[in-house]
């Protein structure tokens, strides 16, 4: 439609107060019956100025449509712009699901209606499936940018849109913001929100100033949030824009504004989490410099308005609860909005839409310190600083920086803006402010500050030259000008008064940095070089495809330590998924050994060295009487995959059974014997003719359930009969001795005992990999067979007994191993080497030692009965399998049909790494937890790891 001459429109400022309609139901169903013809079920619907509801034809559960009863301040024009501007986005941009009006048996669903309180418009619009994003729960990244890619196609498809009411006047137009601000901030009853209010919106209207005349104008929907898109029932990313009843015409960048502001209140969101839905928007829209400047602080006003607004209608209609319900949320978006100075934010935002960034400031004073001889200390991930834990410990840097200063350095520093990871003293909860924003500082000789004004703020000193200045922290007399020697101090520039926080998340960083400038310029210290870090990218470039890692954007990880994992920018991880890391992670008695042996030896495992010796007696001897011949190995692949040649070797034999749903390696025979369908979608009919499948004995989602589940065995053993029977009697039976790749879940009891006895009356030999639940994991059991009663002939095992190390083994009976001369000889270049010895014997020494098998019975146990509170409080997690720490949460949709929550469990893992918890899912349907930490966690740590998990559950993902 094109703009002819002016028609009546709604102002705001002419009518501020705008009391919601409160037709009665039955008033509603009276004139709808009356109006459309249909008698109907009505369900009241939040609204912050207009009255909605859901209706539905008599007795019927599925909807109608949405029934929108218009505040009556708004014309006819303007109700018909509203459904003109839905109905050209619907046709520009298709792929977005738009709500049309709603056809009755006469006609459309639109009319006027003489009610008790007035003239008011209804009209039932359709009703889209799916869920919006309301409430305060988590958004993930994916959904934070889809929200702007529909803020975006809704802003493109209305670019050339005009109509005659396009000119209305709404408190939520942000070129009004200023105004309604002025309006509204002196009926605010609370002395303390105006204030925060009044500070907010004036930093954002001189940000704004500069710019506000020259920022593009075209009609927009304007309230692209939260409550107003949806996404389809299992959808990852919604699809759908609803309540055109904020179109105008106002500054484009209004309509991205709007959106960011409705992410910002939601959990674990702030101003940098809202970054995807710009970039999403740019894409679509290319954003102007201009309006990358305004963008921020129209987010700012919008806040304002949004709590003003809102405190107002509550005052105004203190039985609207959608306005109530709002009012804490709102004020999240405020303070979220504002957390962030706005400069910093706004370079922030042209560096994620790849503009170019401004210049970094100049020192523009006297040098701070006098010249001298100057030594920089490395704190970040990768020091040697931080060997052995020492990263943990707080007087690490101290004692590295006063050994320089005798040395004879006048000055010792730690750059700012490079992630620091020493003396981080409490790394749990994992935190992203990673990267100090202030240089720190040691001195040879009591320093005076130049000339400059110096007050004290606090614990701190703050000196000024002209339009530099500078908070110095760890001075033992913030009114003194003198800088101590030899003690740490810390100093950072400010912008415009205000100084950057201690640290700052990686994704800040260079944001601060661009707008406060370099602290260390103010000492000479020479600037720390931007980082570029290509490796996930040359990963890509050199590396299979196939050679998978670990999450779609993964954290670098360079350092462990116990059961933390530290990334490059130094950030500290839980690791909640490394069993190969048995003892924990750069374990000192582990690192010790491997380093003494390899200044001693290491060689090929056919040389005479004493080492190899000792460790076979070790492990032998952890095992029940009879296993006393051992060969070693590199991997878990290659373990089992010799013992099944062993079992072939030793009965002449060339069948194998094995359990459906396992996991046994990547070699030809480890391969031949897996069919998780997880690792391999055609695992069951690509087996070779050898294999021979027998059911996953799952207790919990298996063919046979709870007690049923008795019958595993007993159909196992009829399968092994039936292959007797047929003249082709297996060489021998390999499962898991607790089923691993399921999660954790433990085998019908047993289910060995009669399966193993089954194979041995055939002649055949009963294979156990403990790849992943051997060496103590269980707690009660060393070995995962023994949770049985049953005791193998063949014991595969690696990941844990090499502590990190490739290491693994494979331990039988002397008449067993003798007879694989029959295929041969065996050799293992680094299988069981000097140094692979050494480490395999410093593994069992910290297990034994420090009581490890005891650590995972109490830790674990504790654990579990954490896990399994949770479960009583989220009906997603279907069960906690495990034992020890090896345990495993499993997520069904329906805890009776037991459908499998894959898509979540991954989304779950997903949002456990933002929190700072490194998990992955296991099982055939990747909807199980895997929870195997190093068995040195401790009991607080896996109360952070419960913590997260319940945070997640309860707030999204």
């Amino acid at each position: 439609m094109s703009e002819t001459a002016p028609i009546p429109v709604f102002d705001y400022f002419s009518q501020v107060d705008l009391p919601t309609p409160t037709l009665s139901d039955a008033e509603v169903t009276r004139l709808f019956a009356e109006t459309f013809g249909v008698e109907i079920d009505v369900r009241a619907l939040g609204s912050q100025q207009d009255q909605n509801f859901r209706v539905f034809r008599r007795g019927s559960t599925e909807p109608l449509g949405v029934l929108k009863l218009s505040n009556p301040v708004f014309s006819e024009a303007e109700i018909d712009m509203q459904d003109a501007a839905a109905a050209t986005v619907a046709a520009r941009s298709p792929h977005v699901r738009i709500p049309k009006l709603v056809e009755g048996p006469r006609g459309a669903m639109s009319a006027w209606w003489d009610s008790s309180e007035g003239r008011i418009h209804a009209r039932v619009i359709e009703n889209i499936a799916g869920i919006t994003l309301n409430g305060s729960g988590y958004l993930s990244p994916a959904v934070v940018e889809g929200m702007g890619a529909l803020s975006g196609a809704v802003s493109r498809s209305l670019a050339d849109f005009t109509h005659p009411a396009g000119g209305r006047v709404l408190q939520w137009d942000l070129r009004h913001a200023g105004r309604v601000i002025d309006t509204l901030l002196p009926t605010e009853p609370d002395a303390e929100v105006r204030a925060i209010v009044q500070s907010a919106a004036d930093a954002a209207r001189a940000a704004l100033a500069p710019v506000q005349d020259t920022l593009p104008i075209q009609a927009g929907h304007f309230d692209v949030t939260d409550d107003n898109v949806l996404r389809a029932d299992g959808a990852a990313v919604p699809d759908a824009v609803i309540d055109f009843g904020d179109v105008c015409s106002s500054w484009r960048v209004g309509e991205i504004a709007t959106t960011v502001s409705s992410v910002l209140h939601h959990d674990g969101a702030s101003p940098e989490t809202a970054l995807p839905a710009i970039r999403a928007f740019d894409e679509l829209r290319d954003l102007t410099d201009d309006e990358i400047t305004a963008l921020w602080p129209l987010v700012i006003l919008r806040g304002a308005v949004l709590v003003l607004s809102g405190r107002a209608q509550v005052r105004l209609d203190d039985e609207n609860a959608y306005a109530t319900d709002g009012l804490e949320r709102e004020f999240r978006i405020l303070v979220q909005a504002a957390s962030v100075p706005i400069p910093v934010i706004t370079a922030a935002t042209r560096s994620a839409l790849g503009r170019p960034p401004a210049s970094e400031p100049a020192w523009g004073a006297a040098p701070l310190l006098p010249a001298g001889r100057h030594v920089e200390l490395d704190a970040t991930t990768e020091s040697a600083l931080n060997d052995a834990g020492a990263w943990l410990d707080a007087g690490t840097l101290d004692a590295s920086a006063l050994a320089a200063l005798d040395a004879g350095a006048a000055m010792v520093t730690i750059p700012a803006w490079r992630a620091q990871l020493t003396g981080t003293t409490d790394p749990l909860p994992s935190t992203a402010d990673s990267v100090p924003t202030g240089v720190t500082v040691w001195l040879a000789e009591p320093t005076p500050l130049p000339p400059g004004a110096t007050r004290r703020d606090g614990d701190a000193l703050v000196w000024t030259s002209g339009r530099e200045s500078v908070t110095i922290t760890g001075v033992s007399d913030p009114a003194s000008s003198v800088l101590p020697a030899r003690t740490r101090v810390v100093l950072r520039r400010g912008l415009d008064g205000t100084f950057p926080p201690e640290r700052v998340t990686p994704a800040l960083a260079a944001a601060w940095r661009e707008t406060a400038g370099d602290p260390g310029a103010a000492i000479g210290a020479p600037a720390p070089a931007p980082l570029v870090d290509d490796v996930l990218a040359r990963r890509h470039r050199v590396l299979a495809e196939v050679q998978e890692h670990y999450y779609a954007a993964p954290p670098r990880i360079e350092r462990g330590w116990r059961e933390y994992l530290i990334d490059v920018n130094g950030r500290v991880y839980l690791d909640m998924v490394n069993n190969v890391a048995s003892v924990g992670h750069a374990h000192p008695h582990v690192v010790a050994a491997g380093s003494r042996q390899m200044h001693l030896l290491n060689t090929n495992s056919r040389f005479h060295y004493r080492a190899i010796t000792d460790y076979a007696d070790r492990i032998a001897a952890t095992l029940p009487e009879g296993f006393d011949t051992v060969f070693f190995v590199n991997s878990g692949s290659e373990a089992t995959d010799l013992a099944i040649r062993l079992a072939m070797a030793a009965t002449g034999r060339p069948d194998i059974v094995a359990m459906r749903e396992a996991y046994h390696g990547w070699t030809y025979a480890s391969d031949a014997v897996s069919t998780s369908i997880a690792d391999n979608p055609f695992a069951l009919e690509t087996r070779p003719e050898w294999v021979h499948t027998v059911d996953a004995a799952n207790s919990y989602r298996g063919v046979h359930r709870g007690a049923d589940a008795a019958r595993y065995a007993p159909e196992a053993v009829a399968v092994i009969d039936a292959l007797a029977a047929s003249g082709r009697p297996p060489a021998g039976m390999i499962a898991e001795t607790f089923f691993g790749n399921a999660g954790g879940v433990a085998l019908p009891d047993g289910y060995l005992r009669e399966v193993y006895a089954a194979i041995r009356r055939h002649g055949g030999l009963a294979i156990a990999d403990e790849v992943q639940v051997g060496y103590g994991r269980l707690g009660d059991w060393f070995w995962g067979f023994q949770q049985q009663d049953a005791v193998p002939d063949i014991v595969a095992v690696a990941k844990s007994i090499g502590g990190g190390h490739p290491l693994g083994t494979v331990i039988t009976r002397r008449e067993i191993a003798d007879r694989y001369r029959t295929q041969g000889y065996f050799f293992s270049s680094t299988g069981g080497s000097p140094v692979s010895a050494a480490i395999g014997m410093a593994v069992l020494d910290v297990i034994e030692q420090e009581g490890l098998q005891e650590n995972a019975r109490v830790v674990g146990g504790h654990l579990k009965r954490r896990l399994e509170e949770l479960g009583r409080r989220h009906p997603l997690i279907g069960t906690v399998h495990g034992s020890g720490l090896y345990l495993g949460v499993e997520f069904v949709r329906d805890r009776e049909s037991l459908e499998p929550a894959t898509a979540e469990t991954a989304a779950i893992c997903d949002r456990l790494l933002e929190l700072g918890v490194i998990m992955q899912p296991t099982g055939d349907f990747q909807n199980v937890l895997k929870i195997k930490p190093p068995l040195v966690v401790t009991r607080a740590s896996v109360d952070v790891f419960v913590d997260a998990l319940d945070r997640v559950l309860s707030t999204g993902f």
